[in-house]
């Protein structure tokens, strides 16, 4: 199988030697630089963004694509949202049906400016479409943090199949979330990777943990300290993951037979999203250096 740079959701356990370091080297030409403000147009864009995924019900990616479209497109050109407030949905809605394309998803443009305001015909989004495109340098397959899940997964030695997969789903759901905050953009993608399979060792695995820390950083491609500072944004979108679900799970109204039941999973739950967010705040307590004495579990050699 020939790897391709540019492809968000690469199959890393089929990666050659000099595959790894050609993907460190490249990840930061994927990103907006760092100097430029943007935050008003970017906020809006991610609002109509999440209202699009709530009513299209997309997969994850599509938005996540069209987010990474959004931020490189805004670096390059300016968008007069004052005089032009209509410029922000165009670009939106073009961001969203290119990134459906690339994951060859079906869309309907209707419901996409099914919320009112603004509605755009077909050649108007093909227009911005290719003014996107062109401006981007036809670069739609964006180095992300998914490109080098596996890759860190491969540094923790883990030999059953279940538990990395629960690490790489957790990790990813933090990945989704953490692109909708601005403090997360000014990281690259890898520090991002490999914040997110942190925090989800410390929920999944903590006794692990101090393992995996100290694979992550030890490797060479890893700057310690952005990796630090990127953990500690990512345990807070963590946290605010396990407290949604509870304030989620709160506001539900079960049936009579069902409330016992209800009850006692929201006992668990509670107990659950306390431990871990205790797990997460002894972690910043004690700082990024490995413990001088670390538990490791049995199963799983250090």
């Amino acid at each position: 199988m020939e790897f391709e740079l540019e492809n968000p959701l690469p199959s890393l356990k089929e990666h050659q030697p000099d595959t790894v370091p050609s993907l460190f080297a490249n990840e930061s030409d994927h990103l907006p630089p760092s100097h430029y403000c943007y935050i008003s147009v970017r906020r809006d864009a991610i609002s109509l963004i999440l209202k699009a995924q709530f009513s299209c019900n997309f997969d994850p990616f599509v938005p996540y694509l069209a987010i990474s479209y959004v931020d490189r497109f805004i670096s390059k050109q300016e968008i007069p949202k004052q005089r032009k407030p209509w410029m922000v949905k165009l670009l939106t809605v073009s961001c969203l049906s290119i990134a459906a394309k690339m994951m060859n998803t079906e869309l309907s443009l209707s419901n996409l400016q099914n919320e009112g305001g603004f509605i755009f015909d077909t050649q108007s989004v093909r227009r911005m479409e290719l003014l996107i495109l062109t401006t981007l340098d036809w670069q739609m397959r964006p180095i992300t943090p998914f490109s080098f899940l596996y890759f860190f997964l491969s540094l923790f030695d883990l030999r059953h199949p279940p538990l990395i997969k629960s690490l790489e789903d957790r990790a990813s759901e933090f990945i989704y979330k953490s692109h909708y905050e601005m403090k997360v953009s000014a990281y690259k993608p890898s520090i991002v990777a490999a914040s997110a399979l942190l925090c989800a060792s410390q929920e999944l695995l903590p006794l692990e943990f101090p393992c995996f820390r100290a694979a992550i950083a030890s490797c060479e491609y890893v700057n310690k300290e952005k990796l630090l500072k990127c953990l500690t944004v990512m345990e807070e979108i963590a946290m605010d993951i396990n407290e949604s679900t509870f304030d989620r799970l709160l506001c539900s109204t079960p049936t009579e037979s069902q409330t016992t039941s209800t009850s006692n999973n929201t006992t668990l739950i509670t107990e659950e999203i306390r431990d871990n967010n205790n797990i997460i705040r002894r972690r910043k307590l004690h700082g990024f250096c490995p413990d001088p004495v670390a538990n490791i579990s049995p199963t799983q050699p250090c």
